[in-house]
Parts: C-alpha cells; structure tokens; sequence
C-alpha cells in the first residue's frame, strides 16, 4: 500500500502542473461571473472603477501563480517523474506480467522471448502465446499455446508459467531429422525468480530523461549538444579542404598527363598517355565518391546533434510557458467571466475546457515541430501564450469599452457564413 501511495504521490505532480492553468481559467470565470451577476460590477463602474483597476489584483495574484508554478515545475517535477519512473521499474520487477505488453516480443522472463496477444498484468492471464526458448544448447523450441498464466510459486523463488492447449516444437540446430513436434493440454515452465523481488532503485542520474532534469541540466545537455555540433562542423570544414585541394591537384597534375600526352610524335604514346589520364580522372571520381559518403555521414550526425539541443532547448522553453499560462488565462477569464453572467458551473467548466484545447493542442503541436526542426524551439513554445494573450487583452478592452457581446459576435458569424 506505502509503495502504491507513493507512485500516486509521484504522478500528482505532473498533474498539478498539468491542472493549474485550467484552475485559473475556471476559478476566474466562476468568480467574474458570480460579480457580474450580483450586479457587483456595475456597482464598481458606476464608483468608477475600470475593469483594468478591478483586475490588478488577480493579474498580481496570477504572476504569483505563475512564478510558483515555475518553481515547482523546474525543481519538484524533475524529481518526481525521475522517482515515478524508478518506482514502476521496480514495481515491474515483482510481477511478471507488468514486462508483458499485448502483441509485443519481450525478452526479459530469464532469457525467453515471449509474445502474448492480449495480456492481463493484475490477473497474469495471457491469451495465444508464443515462446522462444534459445537455452538449450545445440536446439532451440518454439512454444505455441491458446493461453496461459503466469505467477510467483508460495516462497517467491520460483516464477510458474502454465500454458495450456498447445505445442512444442522441437528444432534441432544441425539437420531436420529428429525434428518433432510434441502437443500438450497443459505445460509447465519453471524459472528462477533473481531479481524479480521488490527493492527501491537509487537515484542515478545518468538514467534521467529530459522531463527529468532541472532547467540548468537541461542548459548543460544543450550547451554539450552544440559544442559537439561545433566540433563536427569544423571536421566537415577540414573535410571540405581536403577533398578541394586533392580534387585540384589531381586536376593540374592530370592536365599535364594529358598535354604532355599530346606534344608525343608518335600516335601510341598519345593513346597510351590518354588512357593514363583516363584512368587517373577515374580514379578521381572514386576518391570523391569515398570522400562525399564521408562528409555524408558527418553531415548526418551535425544534423542529429542540432536536432537533440533543439530537443533540450524546447523542455527549457517549456518550462517557463507552461507555468505563464497562468497569468494568461486570468487575462482571458475576467472579461469573459463578466459577459457569462451568473458564474454557471456548467458553461464555465465548457469555456475553460475549450480554450486548454486550444492551449495544449498548440503547445503539443509546436513540440512536434520543433523537435523535427521545422520551427524555432522558442516560438513553438511560447505561440499558445502569444495566441490566448492577444485574445485576452483585446477581450478586457472590448468588455471595458463596452463593446463585447456574445449574440454580436454570433450575428457577425452568421453574417460572413451567409455572404459566402
């Protein structure tokens, strides 16, 4: 139970970094709304007070959120994802099953390579298994049954596999003759349980990925990517200069070959001479060819070291738009939590599921492309923040001048609908 409790504890705070913006965003709208609809905010205009004034409050509050937030996502998410992810290692180790994935080989049950169809890691049930078994010297089996079950014997020495309604065949390495095939309504395979008991992993931090490290680990990463990419560019400069100055000599030296090959008097030993600078020009084309998959290769590997820092970079970025977005969203929902009117929990939760669609499904989609190097790290991640920022400044200065309302901006759509 403490071992469950703590991966629940571990997963909660991607969770909180996941569900404050959101928070904001619905805790905002529920309070304008519940203002607007006490009359509280006519009564604050009418003293007047500007929406902006009324705001400066929560914008104050949401920059604190958001500077929490940040904190808690550069130092404690690192670490909790790292101790998640080493937790459910462990927690692997002590049910077979859990290293069993449906349609997928797995070679981690002693050395056996084993394919289920549909796995039930709680149960240890699997359904249409089959089984390499290279342990045997000098033959090997293939073990083929409709289902089976998986479970440690009473002492935890053991682990028990039963198949049931299947074959075995038998293949020895050298030849086909003995080769045989051996059908069974119930088969048991034992295997020695080392390594399967619980223990808690150490902290290593050489297994950490990049929703692993802090903001300065991430840096160091980045900043080793791009030296080495460094590194390699002048390797391809020095590539490049070699390949010119061969290639020109072997030119000059050739045009020699060839016009000394033409001050000849006789007519074979301009032949003759013509064939050697042939064969020398040949042997140019084949030196360039060997160099340029050279400069290739080193080209490809610049280009993957680019593409990790970018990788590095955008985790960077991310880790300070992401906890913004908090003061974004408070941008968004006063004005619009104003023109709701009512603080209904229903529409509120719909207005803020709507825009952290909208919000997510850009930062995702910026990651994309930016780790495949189709866009700046910097902008990918900061493009839902400039996007729901100007959405929210231009809402506090319609709803502030007046000039917002729902059923014109739903006219406005039907009107360009019916024009076209």
């Amino acid at each position: 139970t403490k071992v469950i409790l703590l991966f629940i504890g571990y997963n909660l705070s991607w969770m909180v970094v996941w569900g404050m913006p959101m928070g904001v965003l619905f805790s905002t709208l529920m309070a304008f709304g519940n203002l607007s609809a006490n009359f509280e905010i006519a009564i604050f205009k009418a003293s007047g007070a500007s929406l902006i004034k009324m705001m400066i409050p929560i914008m104050i509050s949401g920059l604190l959120l958001s500077y929490c937030l940040f904190v808690f996502n550069d130092i404690v998410l690192p670490r909790s994802n790292h101790k998640a992810k080493t937790l459910m290692s462990d927690i692997k180790r002590t049910r077979p099953t859990f290293a069993l994935i449906s349609g997928q080989f797995s070679s981690e049950l002693n050395g056996l390579t084993i394919l289920s169809r549909k796995v039930d890691s709680i149960s240890g049930l699997m359904r249409n298994v089959t089984i390499y078994d290279y342990s045997k010297a000098g033959a090997y089996n293939i073990i083929t049954s409709d289902s089976g079950r998986v479970a440690f014997n009473k002492d935890y020495t053991k682990i028990i596999m039963h198949l049931f309604n299947g074959e075995i065949h038998q293949i020895p390495s050298k030849g086909l003759k003995n080769y045989r095939i051996v059908d069974f309504k119930e088969y048991q395979i034992s295997m020695e349980a080392s390594g399967y008991n619980f223990s808690q992993s150490g902290d290593d931090p050489m297994s950490r990925g990049q929703r692993e490290l802090s903001i300065a680990e991430l840096s160091a990463s980045r900043d080793e990517y791009l030296n080495n990419s460094k590194v390699n560019t002048k390797n391809i400069d020095k590539l490049l200069n070699k390949i010119s100055q061969n290639f020109k000599y072997s030119i000059k030296r050739d045009d020699g070959i060839l016009v000394a090959g033409k001050m000849q008097q006789s007519f074979t030993e301009v032949k003759s001479k013509f064939k050697d600078s042939l064969n020398a020009y040949m042997n140019i084309l084949r030196q360039l060819d060997f160099e340029s998959s050279g400069l290739n290769s080193e080209a490809y590997v610049e280009n993957q070291l680019i593409l990790k820092a970018k990788e590095f970079e955008v985790e960077i970025q991310k880790k300070y738009s992401i906890p913004f977005s908090c003061f974004i969203f408070v941008l968004i929902g006063c004005p619009l939590g104003i023109k709701t009117k009512g603080g209904n929990f229903g529409l509120s939760a719909a207005i803020s599921l709507g825009f952290y669609v909208i919000y997510w499904g850009c930062l995702i989609g910026g990651e994309k492309l930016a780790d495949r190097g189709l866009m700046s790290p910097i902008m990918s991640m900061w493009l839902a923040d400039m996007i729901l920022g100007t959405i929210g400044l231009l809402l506090i200065l319609k709803v502030n001048n007046e000039t917002f309302s729902f059923t014109g901006f739903f006219l406005n759509i039907f009107k360009i609908k019916k024009e076209i």
